[in-house]
């Protein structure tokens, strides 16, 4: 049978403590013991359903992870307080001094500042390659490496992880293959093709509302327990804890996740299909144009399509903004970094969210000053949102009026 992860999450059942169809919201910091020996129980891991303190776990963000966790098909999960926070411990418990990882060249911008800048620091090193060719995936590996890293969809340029392929490199050299799913929730389930470990930032498509940031890390029973180990785990250790309130509430907005990310697909092909007939450079894995267009399919669950994200090059960083500036101001949407939001949010990924990487290295890969990343929000009314969008390019010169 074909996996179905939204069918994974409404299968999932909790009540509240008073009978409540969301499950009680735990608000504390720390918690009591019935024996001091549970206590020592606890601290040694041995206490399964006993709490300590929330920097380990609590009731309202196990509640969570179980839901991420059955949502991409792993034995269980461990949510953090950003995108960063799960990411930043899982290649710390991954990777100690004089490791290696292989890693995608474009991948999130605070991502790469950190296996760039900030892991030499520990002496961790990274080789950044281009994810899709496999072969070249293959060269850069060491007998020091011990992650491959990648995006499922690739932060701005919207590159497809071949994970099939990668996963079959990964087992060969004995790698953990970590994916970054944040621009594909349901639309692509890692694990199923070969990965070890899952990671979202839930900032994103999976809380759809933009009012708090979060991160997940889904993977194995064994990996996680490492993870929240007291002695050496990382994300014990480094504290990016998910505060209750805001596990609650990103649970509830998961449950509607089906919904928007079909309708975000619905709107990105809308108008990526008619930017493109435009003559605009257009790349979004919907297009038979998309060099890994396949590969999506191949990877695709039913339903939920090909994502929110799209980008276009309007041939200049100048147009790029004069554009933007302008579609903000027909409230066709807002100048602003992130993704998954009800309206389309636009950025030119240089100058913002991919700004921690050079421009020489920007430039080898693609990212070029008049590209604007836009995360399309569910508007029901896409042909009118394609109309207007279409003469503020006309107007900024991006495109030239057609004559009557």
């Amino acid at each position: 049978m074909k996996f179905k992860p939204a069918n994974e999450i409404q299968d999932l059942q909790y009540f509240g403590e008073f009978g409540g169809v969301n499950p009680s919201i735990s608000d504390s910091s720390t918690y009591t013991f019935l024996s001091a020996k549970t206590m020592f129980d606890t601290f040694e891991g041995n206490a399964d359903g006993c709490y300590l303190y929330s920097r380990h776990s609590t009731p309202s963000n196990l509640y969570l992870g179980a839901a991420l966790a059955a949502m991409e098909g792993t034995e269980t999960a461990n949510v953090a307080a950003s995108g960063m926070g799960a990411i930043t411990p899982t290649l710390l418990q991954l990777c100690q001094a004089g490791d290696h990882v292989v890693s995608s060249r474009t991948i999130y911008g605070g991502t790469y500042a950190f296996l760039k800048n900030f892991a030499p620091r520990l002496s961790i090193t990274t080789s950044f390659v281009d994810i899709t060719n496999l072969e070249a995936v293959e060269a850069a590996i060491t007998k020091d490496t011990k992650v491959l890293y990648c995006e499922s969809v690739s932060n701005p340029l919207l590159e497809i992880a071949d994970i099939e392929g990668l996963s079959a490199i990964a087992k060969r050299h004995h790698l953990k293959l970590v994916v970054d799913n944040t621009f594909s929730p349901l639309s692509i389930s890692p694990v199923n093709h070969g990965a070890d470990v899952v990671i979202h930032s839930l900032t994103k498509f999976i809380n759809g509302s933009s009012d708090t940031v979060g991160g997940v890390v889904c993977g194995t029973q064994e990996f996680i327990d490492e993870l929240r180990n007291v002695n050496d785990g990382a994300s014990m250790l480094l504290g990016p804890t998910m505060d209750s309130l805001r596990a609650a509430s990103v649970l509830k907005n998961l449950r509607t996740l089906h919904i928007r990310m079909m309708q975000h697909s619905h709107n990105a092909m809308y108008l990526a299909e008619r930017f493109e007939n435009l003559g605009l450079r257009t790349v979004y894995p919907g297009l038979p144009s998309h060099p890994s267009h396949e590969v999506f399919n191949r990877h695709m669950n039913e339903k939920y399509g090909y994502g929110g994200m799209l980008t276009v090059d309007v041939g200049s960083l100048d147009k790029a903004n004069a554009l933007m500036e302008l579609m903000q101001e027909k409230n066709l949407g807002y100048l602003a970094v992130s993704l998954g939001f009800y309206k389309t949010l636009f950025s030119a990924p240089g100058t913002s969210t991919s700004s921690e990487i050079p421009e020489d290295e920007q430039a080898a890969m693609g990212l070029t000053d008049g590209l604007i990343r836009f995360s399309i929000g569910l508007d029901a009314d896409i042909e009118r949102t394609y109309e207007m969008m279409k003469s503020c390019m006309e107007e900024i010169g991006v495109l030239v009026p057609k004559m009557a």
